[in-house]
């Protein structure tokens, strides 16, 4: 049996063939350009590549992510970046992300990253599980077992998403959820049309499918949907999903920029405490930790703007109301916690994550790749020192707090104010706070 795609997607099949051409019309730009040559200059490359709806993951809806910017691809106002049209082919599958250009009017364009929940080899495992599951064939229709399972006909009967209808779920987001962060889920989920309210009334079955699904195998979009970029957190803007991917503001990534200068390697160094710093202190009073870090979770804008990239491995623990999820949470183990995982996670409890545990995982693993034998002496000591104790996962929180507070002071006048970092230019020049 065929998923059902809703009223938004079945509107627009008969554009399939289409999107088969358009997908591999690629614009000849440069990924780091904001502006792109107008479609007119560009060689159109016509050809039938087969890859639409597997490639988007929009054939598995709904069990995927939404439909929210499907309209874009089939516009052609979504194109993968210039090595596709090289090459000939489809993007390689394996890849967790895409270079692209997106545009709303066809005339201007700005580069954007396509991402994937977990990689199509993780998808198709957890598309057998799924079968698996129900003892179905391994091409079952997933959606009808998911459709069956017990917490599924749970969230039909909900007005409210509540703790409980989350509990046994692998992400860290939901390890220690409140009442005031699931809210916070459901008024600011941006794949349905009506968003605003705390009560799911206006979420279609097929809403609640797609959004117990993103919960369980990947949070990153729920999170850039609920803590937005324009209000200040330090996430990339989600423009929208298709099928099994999402849409957001590009970034290069933090591996990158190992080379570069000993003023911009400082400067990395100096904003990526001090996301560190606001995650573990903010006005909402969440308290924002990682479960593990790597270069790729941190991303550079074109400003010189440093962001969270892959908000995959964050966890939030809700410091005004505390968790309200039941202590054991192995009981509410369903298929909806295996897909990922296979049912082996075994997260920490809410009361035993340290305040230094970000701290500790960047100073020891990411920072001394950008700082260590950059400065002359004695700056590269007082440097080393400070990554050597913020890295010290046995030293007490404070003392981790107060040497990341160290190592912010020395890399601040090591910092210089020109035009490469934007983000912070030209108020440098006036006022010492940037």
């Amino acid at each position: 049996m065929e998923p059902q795609l809703g009223p938004e997607v079945a509107a627009l099949r008969p554009g399939w063939p289409a999107l088969l051409l358009l997908l591999v019309s690629a614009l000849s730009c440069s990924f780091s350009s904001l502006a792109s040559p107008p479609p007119s200059l560009v060689p159109q490359v016509r050809t039938s590549y087969n890859f639409g709806r597997t490639f988007l993951g929009l054939d598995k809806c709904n069990a995927c992510i939404g439909t929210s910017i499907c309209k874009k691809f089939f516009k052609e106002e979504i194109r993968f970046d210039n090595w596709l049209a090289s090459h000939l082919e489809p993007p390689p599958e394996y890849l967790p992300s895409y270079p692209a250009n997106y545009s709303d009017d066809s005339k201007s364009w700005r580069p954007v990253e396509i991402f994937r929940l977990v990689s199509k080899y993780q998808d198709e495992i957890s598309d057998r599980r799924i079968c698996a599951s129900a003892s179905a064939p391994k091409t079952c229709s997933i959606e009808r077992v998911l459709r069956k399972t017990g917490r599924f006909q749970k969230w039909l009967q909900a007005k409210r998403l509540t703790p409980g209808l989350v509990q046994g779920l692998p992400s860290p987001l939901l390890r220690c959820p409140s009442q005031r962060l699931l809210d916070r889920v459901v008024r600011r989920y941006a794949e349905v049309a009506d968003a605003g309210s705390i009560f799911m009334d206006h979420f279609t079955d097929r809403d609640k499918l797609r959004l117990l699904y993103t919960l369980a195998v990947n949070t990153h979009p729920i999170l850039l949907q609920i803590f937005p970029g324009a209000e200040g957190w330090p996430l990339p803007k989600y423009l929208g999903s298709c099928g099994r991917v999402l849409v957001s503001t590009s970034t290069r990534p933090l591996q990158e920029f190992y080379g570069a200068a000993a003023d911009q390697a400082a400067d990395l160094a100096y904003q990526l405490l001090g996301v560190l710093e606001s995650l573990r202190s903010n006005d909402l009073n969440y308290f924002f930790y990682f479960t593990h870090v790597d270069a790729g979770m941190f991303g550079i804008f074109n400003n010189g703007h440093l962001f969270i990239r892959d908000a995959s491995a964050l966890g939030v623990i809700d410091k005004q109301e505390g968790s309200q999820a039941a202590s054991r949470a192995g009981e509410n183990k369903d298929i909806f916690s295996c897909l990922v995982s296979g049912c082996q996670a075994q997260l920490p409890s809410c009361d035993s994550i340290p305040e230094k545990q970000s701290l500790v995982l960047v100073c020891r693993q990411l920072l001394p790749r950008l700082l260590q034998g950059r400065f002359p002496s004695p700056v590269q000591e007082e440097i080393n020192s400070a990554l050597a104790q913020c890295g010290d996962d046995v030293r007490p929180d404070p003392e981790v707090l107060r040497a990341a507070s160290r190592l912010k002071d020395i890399l601040r006048p090591l910092r210089t104010c020109d035009p490469r970092f934007a983000y912070r230019y030209p108020d440098c020049k006036y006022n010492d706070k940037f």
